[in-house]
């Protein structure tokens, strides 16, 4: 492995992104080749982590079923609006102080909600963040606003779990169907894959997302072609 992998390294963990190198790298190679070869033909992703829990919780609730852009605009104007974000400033707010942000008033519902049962101690995030993989998902996921999904992104990106891949992500199904030439990932054949890539499912994450995005130009053997 070349050196540029461990300078990557070095300056994704002072930038506040996720850490890995060359141990889940070779790892993963080893495990699977096809996918080997595309992160070989990638080279190292920087995906930006926010290890603040709280605020990677109000920054997903914004951010559902919008664009990033749009999530990215939302989040600046709260904070510009607050000042600094924390539990106390944004339990000062109201549904109506939030709209003119931008946050309809169902998420401000969410938004307030999580943030008084953290105020009144019903949400331990400091404990919620030394539960295993499972029941982190599971407390997380029982949130008004947070379903699997949203729960297994802030176990990525928030608190840096190095073992979760996404059945319900559509973005890693189409990224699997392009990498292993399938129609379809089915439940079964998506286990099969996980394990295969345990125990660094995260970083194959990466990987799946940016053949998805066109990294590779490979075809998605999901949609017809062009004739």
């Amino acid at each position: 492995m070349s050196s540029n992998w461990k300078t990557a390294k070095l300056g994704a963990e002072s930038a506040m992104y996720y850490p890995y190198g060359e141990k889940e790298i070779r790892y993963l190679q080893s495990r699977d080749p096809r996918l080997g070869q595309i992160i070989k033909k990638i080279g190292y992703i920087q995906r930006e982590v926010d290890e603040d829990l709280f605020s990677s919780v109000v920054r997903q609730i914004i951010g559902q079923q919008i664009s990033s852009k749009a999530q990215a605009t939302i989040w600046q104007r709260l904070l510009s609006a607050l000042g600094t974000l924390s539990p106390a400033r944004l339990a000062s707010q109201t549904p109506e102080t939030l709209r003119p942000l931008g946050i309809p008033k169902r998420k401000a519902h969410y938004l307030l909600e999580f943030t008084a049962k953290v105020l009144a101690g019903q949400i331990d995030l400091q404990a919620l963040a030394t539960l295993p993989d499972a029941e982190a998902i599971a407390s997380l996921s029982q949130l008004s606003g947070i379903g699997v999904w949203t729960a297994e992104m802030l176990l990525i990106f928030c608190l840096k779990r190095p073992d979760i891949l996404s059945f319900k992500d559509l973005g890693i199904q189409r990224g699997m169907r392009m990498v292993y030439a399938l129609p379809k990932i089915d439940r079964a054949r998506f286990e099969t894959i996980r394990q295969r890539l345990s125990p660094y499912g995260s970083v194959a994450s990466f990987y799946f997302w940016e053949v998805s995005g066109g990294a590779c130009q490979l075809q998605d053997p999901a949609k017809p072609q062009s004739p």
